[in-house]
């Protein structure tokens, strides 16, 4: 599965790391060209920038994809303006230009690699000063912990991960951490935030070891399925999420019976799966999960992000048709395994959908024996009270679910006021730390003495 996106949260474009190539001719002019490209990309000429692709690029991104990306991020930032600032350098036998364009609600980062043949070899946006690096939030303590690098295998599906394991001799009560939709990298990373990289940190310096890893798809793209026709969720996040869990579980310093697992959006929703019938699983923490289908929730977020600024254009009413158009071709009831379908503009496995189409969160979760810790953020536009409430209703008679709405927290679980949209995500932020304060507490609660201040049951 190339990318599938439950959160039209904006995504870079990212298509490869190129190899090294020999060095440019000092006569081109990479700004000259970097500027074309976004000039094109201005006015829709996105078969000129495609005949400048290499091999990779070409596969990975289309024509009709490319403009099918482009839509979405306008739908997101707004109308180009201009190109404010142009910086250029070499790099790995590379010219990378990077150029700084105004959006009607947003600044970001266009950034373009050329070969020496001046091919396209890589290019995405990105958040405005993304280049200067990540900066862990204030509540992490870095002497609190270590950090060790592991594999997380599942048959040949090698996915290196990061073992944040608290300083002591243990055993540590532990969270694995399990990604929303889309090919994501192991701290989660949506524009210019690390979610899971805060996760990871806060949890670890309150004492619980936390294990995250790159999800597959982002490795393995396509062939994260030996039949990729046949590519399910049980591919795509709940092998690998049980595999963390029983590689936990082999650790002499985390404590077999306190394992627990964190879902957000996609990774919540499937929590209840990856759960069921496994006695390693102590507790799941539900963030952000959906209890609603997810092409209901896809048609929800093209019309929202649509409307947004008020004005509707016709690049926006097609966005909603094609989600629209998505949601149709998933509830077809002809569509049968070997089949595919175009969501949001990809050729995706019918099975992935088939897969889904029985599966109720709520009631999966109802059927657990396990503690369930609920947190919604009260801003988030992707995952709605809505789905929420799905959850409180399918566990409002299990003494053993809590539940916690955040005012003012966006589906990333960061501050902000006004409607939620995803030109937030471009700014650097962090998890609030009463989530973090209260995951642990939850935690601490079910794991040794009851730590104040810890949600309880509504």
């Amino acid at each position: 599965m190339k990318r599938r996106v439950l959160v039209l949260a904006l995504a870079g474009l990212i298509l490869h790391a190129a190899p090294a190539q020999p060095q440019a001719s000092p006569k081109a002019d990479y700004v000259a060209l970097g500027r074309a490209v976004v000039a094109e990309l201005s006015a829709r000429q996105f078969g000129k920038i495609a005949a400048r692709f290499d091999e990779r690029v070409t596969a990975a991104l289309p024509t009709e994809k490319l403009a099918a990306v482009w839509d979405n991020l306008l739908t997101q930032v707004g109308a180009f303006q201009s190109v404010k600032v142009v910086e250029q350098e070499a790099k790995a036998g590379l010219q990378l230009v990077y150029l700084t364009c105004a959006f009607e609600r947003a600044s970001l980062e266009f950034q373009v690699a050329f070969d020496a043949q001046l091919r396209i070899v890589a290019l995405r946006f990105a958040p405005v000063g993304s280049r200067a690096g990540w900066k862990p939030a204030a509540y992490v303590r870095p002497e609190a912990f270590q950090e060790r690098i592991v594999t997380v295998a599942t048959g040949h599906w090698q996915l290196p991960g990061t073992l944040a394991l608290p300083v002591g001799s243990g055993p540590f009560p532990a969270v694995v951490l399990v990604q929303g939709s889309g090919a994501l990298d192991q701290d989660e990373t949506v524009g210019a935030n690390k979610p899971f990289k805060d996760l990871a940190g806060g949890l670890a310096s309150r004492g619980i070891a936390v294990l995250r890893y790159t999800k597959r798809t982002f490795k393995y793209g396509p062939q994260s399925s030996d039949d990729p026709a046949a590519l399910t969720v049980n591919e795509e996040t709940l092998d690998d999420a049980r595999a963390a869990v029983a590689l936990l579980a082999t650790m002499k310093e985390i404590h077999p019976q306190r394992i627990f697992v964190l879902g957000h959006s996609l990774g919540a929703m499937v929590g209840p799966r990856i759960a069921g019938g496994n006695k390693q699983v102590a507790g799941l923490i539900l963030m952000a999960g959906n209890t609603r289908p997810i092409e209901e929730l896809v048609i929800e977020q093209a019309r929202y992000t649509a409307e947004l600024d008020g004005k509707m254009t016709p690049e926006k009413e097609k966005l909603i048709q094609a989600a629209e158009q998505s949601a149709r071709e998933i509830r077809n009831p002809q569509l049968k395994p070997g089949m595919t379908v175009q969501f949001l503009g990809m050729a995706t496995p019918a099975a992935y959908f088939l897969d889904l189409r029985n599966y109720r969160p709520g009631e999966a979760a109802a059927g657990l024996e396990i503690p369930i810790l609920v947190l919604q953020g009260e801003r988030d536009y992707q995952v709605r009270f809505a789905d929420f409430n799905g959850w409180k209703k399918a566990l409002e008679k299990k003494n053993n679910a809590s539940f916690k709405l955040y005012p003012g927290l966006n589906h990333l679980f960061m501050f902000g006021t006004g409607p939620s949209s995803p030109a937030e995500y471009l700014q650097p932020s962090h998890v609030q730390e009463e989530v973090l304060q209260d995951i642990a507490g939850w935690i601490a609660a079910r794991t040794a003495t009851p730590a104040a201040g810890a949600p309880q049951p509504q």
